[in-house]
């Protein structure tokens, strides 16, 4: 019997999220049971969709560890295409959700097209960037091309509107681009270019502008702080350091608006703790390390650039959520990945975080040993003995 080497998915990165996602089941059941009990009479209607959405995504990220990523490079630019005429319509027939055409319905599933246009883009730019290389560095052959793609996907976001999800895609393009090797002078342009753009796009609309200012006063514009987040702060301040342990959260009493969404991290912090909130932000530190690890082992430009995308969207995602819940960012509409209760950001980001593990396996990163027949020779064994033929 001789041995050859195989190699396998990053085993931190699957359990990191695999955690996630079980331990949002217990969080937003016990952040969303009252509302739920108020609304539909059933204190775990919440719950049982949040279940299901992740099964769905569980089975999204185990299609995305077994196709090879190599093959998305044909399909980005159909995938785009479609992502951009979702949104098109999402604008035309979307279903409005406090004043936001953002969802979807077909039958009665819904989707949330940005979503799907944020990991179509960035699939997308990841194939641009490999294929032209140095390119990158041309404005007119390179970099324009790849912006007009990210202004027509921003600018559909942003007309639903969605500031926050808008924003996040510009950023995450951008650091995409820097990373690609796009000239800086290029990027810092587009970035001026932008700042007004974004302000007017900000003063437009009253509640945008009262959320900025609520942000950098510290109150609602009447002396008080923000509603929301004053109780999800005192969510974070009643837990301590231990919590009150899990279901024993006060907040989500109706007291917390959008406790088992946007806000589901106070939750973490009242019922879990300090400890708590470090652990589950250990998590996604947990990923970012990995990531970027696979991404310095991917065997080809396309694996790393789709490892550091994938990454950077979820951690940074995860990041401006916990930020936003303790009052450090200005209040936004984004969900933590695999924690938050929703069916799009969870379906999608595990399927992305499938094909970041789809990468780990083709590196050599974690080789196995595997026994073969003493008939079947390893590749590696008949190259070495052509090598010493010759």
């Amino acid at each position: 019997m001789t041995k050859s080497q195989r190699n396998h998915i990053d085993l931190p990165t699957l359990i990191a999220v695999l955690t996630l996602m079980v331990l949002s089941l217990g969080v937003v059941y016990s952040a969303s049971a009252t509302w739920a009990m108020e609304k539909f009479g059933e204190s775990n209607r919440l719950l049982n969709s949040h279940a299901l959405k992740i099964v769905i995504g569980i089975c999204a990220l185990f299609v995305g560890v077994t196709i090879d990523y190599r093959k998305y490079k044909r399909l980005t630019k159909p995938a785009l295409i479609l992502a951009v005429l979702l949104l098109f319509v999402t604008l035309i027939l979307g279903g409005e959700t406090k004043g936001a055409a953002r969802w979807l319905r077909i039958g009665g599933l819904g989707i949330q097209p940005s979503e799907f246009a944020k990991f179509a883009l960035l699939f997308h730019l990841c194939t641009l960037i490999a294929a032209k290389k140095d390119l990158v560095r041309d404005f007119k052959r390179g970099f324009l091309p790849m912006t007009v793609w990210i202004g027509t996907v921003t600018g559909l976001v942003l007309f639903q509107p969605n500031f926050s999800t808008g924003s996040m895609i510009v950023l995450i393009s951008l650091v995409m681009l820097f990373i690609g090797r796009a000239r800086v002078s290029h990027l810092l342009t587009t970035a001026l270019a932008l700042v007004p753009i974004l302000a007017l796009y900000v003063v437009s609309a009253s509640y945008r502008l009262a959320r900025v200012k609520s942000f950098l006063s510290g109150t609602d514009g009447s002396g008080s702080m923000n509603y929301q987040l004053l109780q999800g702060i005192i969510g974070f301040g009643s837990g301590g350091l231990f919590g009150l342990g899990p279901g024993e959260s006060k907040q989500r009493d109706l007291f917390l608006p959008e406790s088992y969404g946007d806000f589901v991290f106070s939750i973490v912090g009242e019922e879990y703790g300090f400890l708590g909130t470090i652990f589950f932000l250990a998590l996604f530190l947990l990923i970012m390390f990995r990531g970027f690890k696979i991404a310095k082992h991917a065997r080809d430009e396309y694996g790393q650039l789709l490892a550091v995308g994938i990454t950077s969207t979820i951690t940074l995602y995860a990041l401006v959520n916990a930020g936003v819940t303790l009052g450090l960012l200005p209040t936004t509409g984004l969900p933590m990945p695999f924690v938050s209760y929703g069916g799009s950001s969870l379906v999608f980001s595990s399927f992305a975080v499938g094909v970041l593990l789809n990468i780990s396996a083709q590196t050599d990163l974690h080789p196995r040993m595997t026994r073969l027949p003493d008939s079947v020779m390893p590749i590696e064994s008949l190259q070495e003995q052509s090598a010493r033929a010759t």
